[in-house]
């Protein structure tokens, strides 16, 4: 398929289709779905805890009636109905891919994409890749999982969709060989976690290689939180020589379905494929615009196992203002501000590692590695102990230690202990860096 570079917009008329357009979309494909969503035995258990048939659902807020459904709901389901669960609903001649969650907090949650799946999974993807500048003839160094983890598929499938060049790295070769191929390929593109853009350019300036010398323009990140963090963007983009976007996908919905368009304004999510709901973490009723909630999904389009009403635990703030690129779906401004695992409460204050990156990693004598290190009451939540974990980039900086510490309490609301380690002491890691540790 040949693709057309100038146009601005990958499907124009489904991105900036008027609210109510997109909304009755929305709805009737939420209805198709409803229809399908009773075959599994674990929403038919939702419908009647609501007391609701399919046909009660006739409008988009209607939703807000049936239970949400969580991650443990969904490894219970696929015990009992071995090995993908009651909401496996398309015929298996049909299937794929199988790829599961990463089974960070748990059981994997198995998700099956079928032949529909893949493709319209691929069209979204290219849409999220398009609208932060991916075009025919760049070099994409997929720099993301592949295997069973889904981002590395997702966006290789979407790349040479819209007609790029795809080198599959991975994950699996050292950094090194990462470099190697961002000057021998002259890749124009880095998709990777932040963690791991921030690796490379640590390698980068190790070796002495400026950013001049690379081929590179945009990258795209995502896997954790932080391309968005004021902090980590500004150090990606100055190491690295790029403009940095921000990425969001989950296994069991997108996996790639939302991503920043070039003004940098938030996450644009692929409403006409997923149902976007942001809700109170105690009542799990929707909250307005601009105040925080958690991200809860619908799939709209799904075949082999649809989502209905997904809650993520993933926080976020979103608007339904059109952005100035043109589009109109709902974005996540500030992008995904913290998971609700990761909240650390200490000494009666509440914060997340996203608070603690912000302060790291302004500082240009540390390296952007951190880590908490908490104790917890026994059988408890609250924290006991909380140490903040840096890392010298090079020698040590007289005073820095207590300039650290008034920033973090100004940031976090209280004072942890902190530590500061030698340099390379921290773990680095192309995957979801581990940024809370149990002591």
């Amino acid at each position: 398929m040949s693709v057309d570079s100038e146009r601005r917009f990958w499907d124009e008329g489904v991105e900036t289709l008027p609210r109510e357009a997109l909304e009755a979309l929305q709805l009737e494909r939420l209805q198709q779905q409803l229809e399908r969503f009773r075959e599994a035995s674990i929403y038919r258990a939702k419908l009647a805890e609501a007391g609701t048939e399919p046909g009660d659902i006739r409008t988009l807020d209607d939703l807000a009636r049936i239970p949400v459904v969580t991650k443990h709901e969904l490894r219970v389901d696929q015990a009992e109905h071995p090995p993908y669960g009651s909401f496996a609903l398309a015929e298996p001649s049909t299937w794929r891919e199988l790829h599961p969650s990463s089974g960070t907090t748990g059981e994997a949650v198995k998700t099956i994409w079928s032949a529909h799946d893949v493709d319209t999974i691929t069209e979204f993807t290219a849409r999220t890749l398009w609208q932060f500048g991916v075009r025919p003839g760049d070099v994409v160094q997929n720099s993301f999982a592949y295997g069973l983890w889904v981002a590395g598929m997702s966006v290789h499938h979407a790349s040479s969709r819209i007609g790029a060049f795809v080198i599959p790295l991975g994950t699996a070769v050292p950094v090194e060989k990462q470099i190697s191929y961002l000057l021998s390929a002259r890749s124009t593109v880095l998709l990777s976690t932040p963690s791991y853009a921030l690796h490379i350019s640590e390698a980068l300036v190790r070796d002495g290689i400026d950013a001049d010398r690379l081929a590179l323009r945009v990258g795209c990140f995502g896997g954790e939180g932080g391309a968005e963090n004021p902090s980590t963007r500004a150090l990606i983009e100055t190491r690295l020589g790029i403009d940095a976007f921000d990425y969001y996908g989950l296994a069991e919905i997108g996996p790639t379905f939302a991503s920043e368009c070039q003004e940098q304004a938030g996450l644009h999510f692929a409403e006409d494929h997923v149902l976007v709901e942001c809700l109170d973490p105690d009542t799990r009723l929707p909250v307005p615009d601009g105040e925080l909630g958690v991200l809860t999904f619908t799939h709209l389009t799904r075949e082999a196992t649809p989502m209905l009403r997904y809650w993520s635990n993933d926080y976020a703030r979103l608007t339904h203002e059109p952005c100035d690129c043109g589009r109109t779906h709902v974005r996540a401004v500030g992008g995904i501000l913290g998971r609700h695992d990761d909240l650390v409460v200490f000494k009666g204050a509440k914060f997340y590692p996203s608070q603690v990156e912000t302060v790291i990693r302004r500082m240009p004598v540390l390296s952007p590695e951190f880590r908490i290190e908490v104790t917890r009451e026994p059988g408890g939540v609250r924290v006991q102990r909380c140490t903040v974990v840096a890392e010298w980039l090079g020698d040590s900086v007289p005073g820095l230690e207590s300039t650290l510490v008034h920033d973090l309490r100004g940031e976090l609301g209280v004072t942890p202990s902190l530590r500061i380690e030698p340099p390379g002491t921290l773990e680095r890691t192309a995957f979801k860096a581990a940024r809370i540790v149990e002591c």
